[in-house]
């Protein structure tokens, strides 16, 4: 697992310009949202998904995220069809917060294209960017 200061970022995964991340299991897309982007947020305390069968295109908004003073939006990495939500970051989440990467996990998307991962970023291209995304923050703190 690579890390960029105190954010993880674990190897295997993809990773989206607005902070999700991608688990690829066949023609299936299980998305989440970045370790920097829940550090950013806070403690959330609410969540919006998408519903199971929608269609959704990639950098789509598809739902979001809320603390007591922000709203973020989730987005769709790639198209496809939503296949399953995660109601237990429905009923609690703060999961995105605790486990981002595990327990707290958002939807799981069925890829009508599986091409659309190179449009993705993995590996040394990944940390290069979030290094990036991390000092703007920094900068702007």
């Amino acid at each position: 697992m690579a890390t960029v200061g105190k954010y993880d970022l674990p190897d295997e995964l993809y990773y989206h310009k607005e902070h999700m991340w991608l688990r690829v299991e066949g023609d299936a897309a299980t998305v989440g949202l970045n370790d920097f982007a829940q550090k950013l947020a806070g403690e959330i305390q609410f969540v919006e998904l998408p519903d199971v069968d929608d269609a959704v295109g990639a950098d789509e908004v598809v739902g979001t995220v809320e603390t007591g003073k922000w709203v973020g939006k989730l987005y769709a990495p790639v198209g496809g069809e939503i296949a399953e939500v995660n109601e237990g970051v429905d009923d609690d989440p703060s999961l995105i917060n605790s486990d981002p990467y595990g327990e707290g996990w958002l939807f799981k998307v069925k890829m009508s294209d599986p091409g659309e991962l190179a449009r993705l970023m993995r590996g040394e291209a990944a940390v290069a960017w979030l290094q990036g995304e991390a000092a703007k923050h920094d900068a702007g703190s």
